[in-house]
């Protein structure tokens, strides 16, 4: 069987092979969507496989980046997972994913490891008290961005969501639904800024449209029996912003065991959309974040960076996007 060359992927896609050796490094700059597409595409056809090993010694890389989350179990994380090892493996390289449950430890000892491993550039959702580490990584040129949130005072660029924005869309469309008794459900907010800047835009958008703020703000582990004992009381209010998928596990968990009648009795709205939104009964209304996207551009922009661009600063914002289920009821009555 013949070797295929990346002549024979110049020529499949119709570009010249300096172009391909361009993609297959990760430089796109100057190179458009659909040059990018037709090489995608003639290397999976041909079943390209670059000689890594080779290339690797020449230049000095392992063919590897790590990628560190905050919690695996995000529906958000596993789809940036995917778009990102996607895209890696698209270009030839390795992913070494490291979860680190929101420890500061536990990122700072996956960071050490990835290090000693030599991998080539970090993707990070960080947590925020290794800012000394990250300055250290960003004043050395070694590539890393970040996603999801950013550290104040860290020159890393970071990937992310636009938060006040996809809570004004869920504010929006309550308030258009005629509901005025709006509360906000989520874990902890400090030290996590995409929890922060989710409250603080509640806070805000509840002070613009007059309503009174209603913020459930509880550990993961204890939003249960709160939940039960407000829903026991009647005193859980008419409808809820979710500030993400995992409290959303939690609220649907206490909404079944006690019967609360969705929307009927409790109209809901989450942040984030999960993978079975469209099959509970009822379809839960979400503010979906394009994580792929997220992912897309994040890895990309690594990878510019592992080819020589120097390292990038300042947060690039994300629009959200309303899918409207069947979550939330027309409010009718004062």
């Amino acid at each position: 069987m013949k070797n295929v060359t990346i002549n024979d992927v110049a020529h499949e896609a119709n570009v010249s092979k300096s172009t391909v050796s361009h993609y297959l490094n990760g430089h796109f700059t100057k190179m458009g969507p659909e040059t990018r597409d037709r090489i995608a595409r003639a290397v999976s056809k041909l079943d390209y496989s670059p000689n890594h090993i080779a290339k690797s010694l020449k230049n000095k890389r392992t063919m590897t980046i790590g990628v560190i989350v905050a919690n695996i179990l995000h529906n958000f994380s596993t789809r940036v997972i995917r778009s990102i090892e996607d895209f890696a493996h698209g270009h030839g390289y390795h992913v070494i994913v490291c979860n680190t449950d929101n420890s500061s430890d536990k990122e700072a000892d996956y960071i050490r490891m990835l290090m000693a491993k030599q991998v080539d550039g970090l993707v990070v959702i960080p947590t925020a008290k290794n800012e000394a580490l990250f300055t250290e990584l960003a004043e050395k040129d070694y590539p890393v961005v970040f996603i999801d949130r950013y550290i104040e005072g860290v020159p890393i660029q970071s990937h992310m969501l636009d938060n006040r924005m996809s809570v004004k869309m869920a504010f929006n469309h309550l308030y258009e639904k005629g509901h005025r008794e709006i509360g906000f459900l989520t874990e902890p907010v400090e030290a996590i800024v995409a929890r922060q800047e989710r409250y603080d835009a509640y806070l805000e958008f509840c002070g613009s449209y007059g309503t009174h703020p209603i913020p459930i703000q509880v550990e993961k582990e204890e939003m249960v029996p709160e939940l039960e004992q407000s829903a026991a009381q009647g005193s859980l209010p008419a409808c809820l912003i979710v500030a993400n998928d995992l409290a959303l596990f939690e609220l649907l968990k206490v909404a079944k065991q006690r019967d609360v009648r969705i929307p009927g009795e409790l109209s809901i709205i989450s942040i984030d959309d999960i993978e079975f939104a469209d099959f509970f009964n009822p379809g839960i209304t979400v503010i979906a974040q394009p994580a792929v996207e997220i992912g897309t551009a994040a890895v990309s922009a690594l990878f510019e960076m592992m080819n020589g661009r120097k390292n990038a600063t300042g947060i690039e914002r994300f629009q959200p996007y309303l899918i409207e289920r069947e979550s939330v009821k027309q409010y009718e009555g004062q």
